[in-house]
C-alpha cells in the first residue's frame, strides 16, 4: 500500500490538484540537481577565482549539445511508460522498462569516450579563451567518466515520472545535493583540487542518486519492477522509444548547437562577460527547471490519457498546463530580475561580473515564461505521439531563427543586448506555431473517452 501511494491517478478525477502535487516534487527536484551544477560555481567563483567560474560555466553548452540526444531518449521512455501504465499492459510495460534500464548504460559507456575525446577540440572550436581552456576541458573530462550513472538517473526517474512519482526522486536528489555541497567544500578548500575537486564532487553524488533510483526500481512490488537478470533489448519496445525519443534528443542537441554559437559570441567579450553570464544562467536555470516541471507534468498526463484513450481530458491538461507555467515563469523570472544584484553576488563579489549579469537578465530571465509556454505546447504533442513535428517547428522557430539573428541581426550590432534578444523572440514565434499545431493534432483524435462510450449505460 505503501509503495502504490507514491503513484498519481493521472486518467481520472479532477487534474488541476494532481498536477500540482506531480509538478511541485519535480520542480523541487530539478531546483537540487541544479544546484550540483550551482554548487560548483559559487564554490570555484568564491575560492579559485574568475577563470575557473569561466571554465565551468562555459562547459555547459557544450556538455549539453553532447549528451542531449541520449537524454532525448528518456522522453521516449517516459512516453511509453505511461501508456502502457494507462492501458494497463504489464508485460508492455516490465519489457520498457528493463530495455530503457539497459540502454541507459550503454548510452553512458559510449559517452564516456566521445567527453574524454572531444572535449578539448569542441571547447577550442568554440573560442574559449586559452587562461580558460584546460580548466574547462579538466571539468568536462571527470564530469563525462560519470555519464553512465548520469544516464540511469535519467532513465529512472523518467520512468518513475510516468507512474506519477516525482516524490522518491526528490529524496534521493536531497541526499546526493548534501553529498556534493559538503565534498565540493572538502576537495576545493581543504585539497585545493579546484575545478578537478567540483567536477569529482558532482561525479560522486550522481552514483549515489542513481544507485537510489536503481534500487527502488528492484525493490519495487509492482508491475514495473525491475529485474536484473531480465535486463534485454525489446527491439519494439527499442523502436518505440527511439521514435519519440530521437527526435527529441535531436531537437536539443540542435538547440544546443545554437546555445554554443551564442556561448562563442559571448565567449568574444571576454572572461568578465562570460563570467557573468555564466551567474546569470545559472539563477535563470532555477526558474527553467521550474517551468520544464510543467512540461514534464503535461507529457506525463497527456500520454497516460491516450494509452488509456480518455481523450476528453486532453485539451484540459495543456490549457491548465499552460496556465501553470505562465504563471511560474512570471513570478520567478520577475522576481529573479528583481533580485538579480543580491543573487548574482552569491556567486561573485567582482561589480563588473554582476552588471554583466543583470544585463542578460533583464531581457532573458524576466520573460523566460514564453520559454515555459513553447515547451509545454511541446510536451502535450509529444504526448500525443507526435515527435518528429514539434521538433522541425522547434528547430525551425527557435533554432534557426536564433542562428540567423547571430549571422544578421548580431553580425550587424555586436552587443550582449542584441544577441540576448534572440532569446524572447524566438521562444514567442515558436510557442504561437506550436499551439496552431496542438488543436490540428488534437482534430485527429476521438473527441469522447473511447472506453466511457463502450461501457454499459
Amino acid at each position: 500500500m505503501a509503495k502504490k501511494s507514491y503513484e498519481i491517478d493521472m486518467c481520472n478525477g479532477p487534474l488541476l490538484g494532481k498536477i500540482l502535487r506531480f509538478s511541485i516534487p519535480l520542480m523541487l527536484s530539478g531546483v537540487l540537481q541544479l544546484l550540483f551544477n550551482a554548487a560548483d560555481i559559487i564554490v570555484v567563483g568564491r575560492f579559485t577565482g574568475s577563470d575557473a567560474l569561466a571554465a565551468v560555466g562555459s562547459t555547459g553548452a557544450l556538455i549539453n549539445l553532447l549528451i542531449n540526444v541520449f537524454i532525448g531518449l528518456s522522453i521516449g521512455t517516459n512516453v511509453l511508460v505511461a501508456r502502457y501504465y494507462g492501458a494497463r499492459d504489464a508485460q508492455g510495460l516490465s519489457e520498457t522498462v528493463h530495455t530503457s534500464v539497459l540502454l541507459s548504460f550503454i548510452c553512458g559507456v559510449i559517452m564516456i569516450f566521445v567527453g574524454i575525446l572531444l572535449a578539448e577540440p569542441l571547447l577550442s572550436l568554440m573560442g574559449t579563451p586559452d587562461n580558460v581552456l584546460s580548466q574547462a576541458a579538466l571539468y568536462m573530462r571527470i564530469y563525462f567518466v560519470g555519464m553512465p550513472v548520469i544516464m540511469l538517473y535519467n532513465f529512472g526517474s523518467a520512468i518513475l515520472r510516468a507512474l506519477g512519482d516525482t516524490r522518491r526522486p526528490l529524496y534521493f536528489l536531497i541526499i546526493a545535493g548534501a553529498v556534493n555541497v559538503v565534498l565540493n567544500l572538502f576537495f576545493v578548500i581543504v585539497f585545493h583540487m579546484g575545478v578537478a575537486g567540483v567536477a569529482l564532487a558532482t561525479v560522486i553524488s550522481q552514483v549515489i542518486s542513481a544507485g537510489l533510483i536503481l534500487n527502488c526500481l528492484i525493490q519495487s512490488d509492482s508491475i514495473y519492477r525491475l529485474h536484473l537478470k531480465k535486463l534485454h533489448i525489446h527491439k519494439d519496445k527499442l523502436i518505440g522509444i527511439a521514435k519519440i525519443g530521437l527526435p527529441a534528443g535531436m531537437q536539443g542537441a540542435v538547440f544546443s548547437i545554437s546555445n554554443v554559437l551564442i556561448q562563442s559570441s559571448i565567449n568574444s567579450f571576454g572572461s568578465i562577460a562570460m563570467a557573468g553570464n555564466t551567474a546569470a544562467g545559472n539563477i535563470e536555470g532555477f526558474v527553467y527547471t521550474s517551468m520544464n516541471a510543467i512540461y514534464q507534468a503535461n507529457l506525463s498526463f497527456t500520454s497516460q490519457n491516450i494509452g488509456a484513450e480518455k481523450y476528453s481530458r486532453i485539451t484540459k491538461i495543456m490549457l491548465l498546463c499552460v496556465g501553470i507555467v505562465t504563471t511560474v515563469g512570471i513570478v520567478l523570472g520577475m522576481g529573479a530580475t528583481l533580485l538579480g544584484k543580491p543573487l548574482l553576488s552569491i556567486y561573485s563579489s567582482d561589480p563588473e561580473v554582476i552588471q554583466y549579469g543583470l544585463n542578460r537578465m533583464q531581457i532573458v530571465c524576466a520573460l523566460y515564461f514564453l520559454c515555459g509556454i513553447m515547451d509545454t505546447m511541446v510536451g502535450s504533442m509529444r504526448g500525443m505521439g507526435y515527435s518528429i513535428l514539434p521538433m522541425i517547428i522547434s528547430l525551425t522557430g527557435a533554432c534557426g531563427l536564433r542562428i540567423l539573428w547571430i549571422f544578421t541581426v548580431f553580425a550587424a550590432d555586436r552587443t550582449l543586448f542584441v544577441l540576448y534578444l534572440s532569446y524572447p523572440i524566438s521562444w514567442a514565434l515558436t510557442a504561437a506555431v506550436h499551439l496552431i499545431c496542438f488543436f490540428f493534432a488534437r482534430r485527429k483524435l476521438p473527441r469522447h473517452d473511447v472506453q466511457q462510450e463502450s461501457s454499459p449505460a
